[in-house]
């Protein structure tokens, strides 16, 4: 089982979540990427080396921007798809 280490930038997303999705996150979505950290897609280009994890609440569509590290799986960004990946682009 992998650790999760969250951004500083990631924790300030996560505080902008409604609060249903942010228990999602934490109840659901993080146990899935510790037991299984290679079930988010591997990005390309730009991004290359950075997965992200997709998910759905409430018909509103997320993204989970992660590294893995060893034993560790680090948490970039959290938010909706809309933008998602300039943002991220522009966050790195």
């Amino acid at each position: 089982m992998y650790d999760i280490a969250v951004q500083s930038s990631a924790k300030k997303d996560i505080k902008r979540l409604d609060i249903s999705v942010r228990n999602k996150v934490k109840e659901e979505i993080l146990d899935i990427l510790r037991e299984n950290p290679e079930s988010g897609e591997e990005l390309l280009g730009a991004l290359t080396g950075i997965r992200s994890y997709h998910f759905e609440h409430n018909k509103v569509q997320y993204r989970i921007a992660y590294t893995i590290e060893e034993n560790t799986i680090y948490i970039l960004m959290i938010a909706k798809r809309e933008n998602f990946y300039d943002i991220l682009k522009r966050k790195l």
